[in-house]
């Protein structure tokens, strides 16, 4: 690579965010993946170790929405979260995903809390 061609590519950061942000949904709304119960991802999106997720299981729920956010296309975004689940969890998943992937879904949607409701 020559000094002239690394001026001409875009920082990895901005590489990373156009890509997350080409994946958001519209809307929260459009999540409407499921509640409860087991979830297996296809391997697209998880493609070594766990697959089965369980969503009843506070730390497997979070597993699975951080490996979905991380790797998950629009689709696999309103297949596998569930809005008010991603919300009620985001104060403590927005500490567990990449500034790039938290910073694309808090720009993208003011909504989602940054603290958990109650904490000062």
């Amino acid at each position: 690579m020559t000094p002239e061609s690394a001026r001409q590519m875009p920082p990895a950061a901005e590489v990373l965010r156009v890509r997350y942000t080409s994946r958001l949904p519209a809307s929260l709304a459009d999540l409407n993946g499921p509640r409860h119960g087991q979830v297996d991802l296809p391997l697209h999106v998880v493609w070594s170790g766990l697959r089965t997720f369980d969503l009843d299981r506070p730390r497997s729920r979070m597993s699975l929405y951080r490996v979905v956010l991380a790797e998950g296309q629009r689709e696999d975004l309103a297949a596998y979260l569930n809005a008010d689940l991603l919300t009620a969890q985001w104060p403590v998943l927005r500490t567990l995903i990449s500034r790039t992937v938290r910073d694309v879904w808090e720009t993208a949607f003011p909504q989602l809390p940054v603290q958990a409701a109650g904490a000062a």
